[in-house]
């Protein structure tokens, strides 16, 4: 009688292949680590003792993926920078809660692990938390055949940081007359790919290696998310509010650290453009544009009069507004 009995790698899921990523990416996640953190990689929870120095520590947890911009990084066999976005995604979300980060974990779940690309993603995780002064203190990864199609995979990102509790609460801090700042992003950074993808490839037909302005138009469109952690850090006393720009543009974000009783009044004309969105205004309205895109905007900070000398000293940002009495909303003028 023949036998019958089936294993694990038989159904697609390798033991061994996870064994193998674990040991390979070992050093980049420990080049991560600071002195908080507790005990190695392989336990069942990553542990961080709690920083010092607060007087009501408050705890602040964010998670976030890369969307599709994934599914570009995979047809162009690019996945060295996706890891950077990742955390990026989640460390700049913290720090509009006056939050520090402080540790990072992720999931990756894939069709089928292949170490060397799931390594490299690594690796850009652990240069985002370089770039974020936060420790890769854990991770999972399932391989999970018949779940994704051949080749896909997919990232969440899970950043947890800390905040004094007297410095959370932004929105009373936002004053009439004050200041608004952009810092500038360094691309799509991580929203709209949807409709960039339907726009490049299926509405212009455009390859991956298709010339824009020098670069080559994948390189382009993968540029790692700014991480604006060290920014924020530098420039925090004299920070009244800040909103990361993601999905939904200035029009969506900035209002949710606005009071009720004002308005931010942003001019499109001293907004720095990059090159891909004057490019893919040519083919979608100017409103759907402001509405997805970041617009060269990757967060704005609302400042008082008094500190913007300080913030535009010591940062790569310039005004593009300022806040007057209103309805909690963005005019864009």
């Amino acid at each position: 009688m023949e036998n019958s009995k089936i294993s694990y790698k038989d159904a697609g899921v390798d033991i061994d292949a996870g064994n193998e990523f674990v040991e390979k990416i070992k050093p980049f996640v420990k080049s991560t680590f600071d002195k908080n953190v507790i005990g190695g990689i392989g336990s069942f929870a990553g542990a961080y003792e709690l920083p010092k120095g607060f007087k009501e520590p408050v705890m602040l947890a964010a998670t976030d993926g890369v969307g599709t911009k994934l599914k570009l990084a995979i047809e162009a066999k690019k996945f060295d920078s996706v890891g950077i976005d990742l955390v990026a995604m989640c460390v700049n979300d913290l720090i509009c809660n006056f939050g520090t980060p402080s540790f990072f974990l992720d999931y990756y779940a894939t069709s089928k692990l292949k170490t060397n690309e799931a390594s490299d993603v690594v690796k850009g995780i652990a240069k985002g938390c370089l770039e974020a002064e936060c420790a890769l203190i854990g991770g999972e990864t399932a391989e999970m055949p018949g779940m994704y199609a051949k080749g896909d995979f997919d990232l969440a990102g899970f950043a947890v940081g800390v905040a004094e509790k007297s410095e959370m609460d932004r929105i009373s801090k936002v004053q009439d007359g004050d200041i608004l700042v952009a810092l500038p992003s360094s691309g799509i950074h991580s929203n709209g790919y949807s409709l960039a993808r339907k726009l490049f490839f299926e509405k212009l037909n455009l390859s991956l290696d298709a010339d824009f302005e020098g670069e080559k138009l994948i390189d382009v469109l993968l540029k790692p998310t700014s991480i604006y952690v060290k920014t924020f850090k530098k420039l925090k006393e004299n920070i009244n509010a800040l909103a990361h720009i993601t999905g939904g543009g200035i029009v969506e974000n900035l209002p949710r650290v606005l009071p009720a009783h004002l308005e931010a009044v942003v001019y499109k004309e001293k907004i720095k453009i990059l090159p891909i969105f004057e490019f893919m205004s040519k083919h979608v309205e100017e409103g759907e544009m402001y509405r997805t895109f970041n617009m060269g905007v990757g967060m704005v900070l609302v400042i008082s009069p008094d500190n913007i000398d300080a913030v535009l000293e010591n940062s790569n940002g310039y005004i593009i507004g300022e806040m007057q009495k209103g309805d909690g909303e963005v005019k864009l003028v």
